[in-house]
């Protein structure tokens, strides 16, 4: 159906990772128009949690709305090879066996988590507390990302864990008992945090985190809800050990971040308005939609509900002037995987945008600020990267080739940087975009993108 005229529903999984690994190289037009209503697929966050958490209940989890893209596959292909049970029904719901936490078992081989380092760093602090011996792995761009700062705390709770150069692969030596620990994060970090609560499942005693800065709860959420004792805030997250799960329903709600290309799109050329429906907006994640809307775009949260223990809710957006803006650096960590299409709403908007506080970008799939400001200057943006930050002078964006380098994010910022371009963006090294958002292209195009995939 017309994108104008109704919701742009999802294609199967199947069809939609076909499509992905097809497209090597993306090809965004300028002067379309966007409109009507789409969703997007289920959080990327969340479902590798749903899957790491019900993978050791004891009783049956069943899993509605899990994202089926590269990263979370690897995590399920990980638990599988550990010993844990996944049945998934003809509706695409998954169920766990429900056997508990001693199902798993050393694998007789590494663990490869693809390009996933939320799955990594996750999976690390679940197999160090329950002494499981493993070793985990992962692509070109996993294995060089910084792992000490989850492999620190974990040591100090009595965990052998050894990396190469504080790099993947990641061994965990087995039969260690855990002690719980009081942690005062350096650098606020959901995954650091998880990986030392889901250590501190299986661990004596309290296991108590704070952090310097507001970041995602979805595991304490999580953990909550599944009938583990926590207490949690916006500096700190308690738990005692050793704890034990229950079972229950997940209900997995669209991903923000996957959201938040369409948010952008859609203040750039959605003069009728673009409605996404069915969006997370747990507070630890919408710091985009405040800088938006501090830049001036349209954006309306309605029907706002709770979808189990996450708030949920249609987020409606409109054509908009935006104008620059300095980012208060307290909206950073809650924005922090969305800043290369805000760096892209930087490039369209009239005058300065400055950010800074977000080193973090510079530790991700790639180093974000220099992929950014090297694809937004190639499209003749003047981007100018400070070591924590970019500068973005904004008002036009040209035509030109530009590169991911491989990190799904990029690549779809520059399709949606196409949207209102002078002329055409070519954008290479498109394949990962199936990690996270693996039906992206063809939503896009029902959309209203003037968007063409090639091998």
């Amino acid at each position: 159906r017309s994108p104008r005229s109704g919701a742009a529903g999802p294609m199967s999984q199947a069809g939609e990772a076909i499509v992905a690994a097809a497209n090597e190289r993306w090809l965004s037009r300028p002067g379309a128009t966007l409109g009507g209503e789409l969703q997007v697929p289920g959080d990327k966050s969340i479902s590798h949690r749903a899957l790491l958490l019900g993978a050791i209940a004891d009783a049956p989890v069943v899993i509605r709305g899990l994202l089926e893209g590269e990263d979370c596959r690897a995590t399920r292909r990980a638990l599988a090879a550990l010993g844990a049970t996944f049945e998934t029904s003809a509706d695409g719901e998954i169920r766990t066996g429900g056997r508990g936490a001693g199902v798993l078992r050393s694998p007789d081989h590494p663990l490869d988590m693809g390009n996933s380092g939320t799955g990594m760093r996750l999976m690390c602090g679940l197999l160090a507390g329950l002494g499981v011996a493993a070793e985990l792995t992962g692509d070109e761009s996993l294995v060089k990302r910084p792992m000490e700062r989850v492999a620190g705390p974990l040591r100090a709770m009595g965990a052998d864990i050894r990396t190469r150069d504080g790099r993947p692969p990641l061994r965990i030596v087995g039969d260690r008992p855990l002690q719980g620990i009081d942690y005062a994060m350096p650098v606020a970090s959901a995954q650091v945090k998880s990986a030392i609560l889901l250590a501190g499942l299986f661990a004596r005693g309290r296991t108590r985190v704070t952090q310097p800065a507001l970041s995602r709860d979805h595991t304490e959420r999580m953990l909550s809800t599944l009938g583990v004792p926590i207490s949690f805030d916006e500096k700190e997250a308690v738990i005692e050990g050793p704890a034990r799960l229950g079972g229950g329903l997940i209900d997995v709600p669209g991903d923000f971040s996957s959201a938040a290309f369409f948010i952008v799109a859609g203040l750039l050329a959605a003069p009728g308005g673009l409605l996404i429906r069915n969006v997370g907006i747990n507070p630890t994640r919408v710091g985009l939609v405040d800088i938006l809307q501090r830049m001036g775009g349209r954006i309306d949260i309605v029907a706002a509900r709770e979808m189990g223990a996450e708030p949920v809710a249609d987020i409606r957006v409109m054509r908009s002037d935006l104008q620059g803006i300095d980012v208060p650096e307290h909206l950073v960590a809650p924005a922090i995987d969305e800043f290369p299409v805000l760096f892209v709403a930087a490039a369209a908007a009239a005058g300065r945008t400055r950010v800074t506080g977000a080193e973090e970008l510079r530790v991700t799939e790639t180093d974000r600020i220099a992929t950014m400001a090297d694809a937004l200057c190639a499209v003749g943006v003047d981007a100018r990267p400070t070591p924590d930050g970019m500068i973005v002078n904004g008002g036009t964006i040209g035509g030109g080739a530009v590169t991911s380098a491989g990190d799904h994010r990029v690549a779809m910022a520059m399709a949606v940087a196409g949207l209102v371009a002078q002329g055409e963006i070519e954008i290479a090294d498109t394949r990962n975009v199936a990690t996270s958002f693996p039906g992206f292209l063809p939503l896009a195009t029902r959309a209203g993108f003037r968007l063409e995939g090639s091998a």
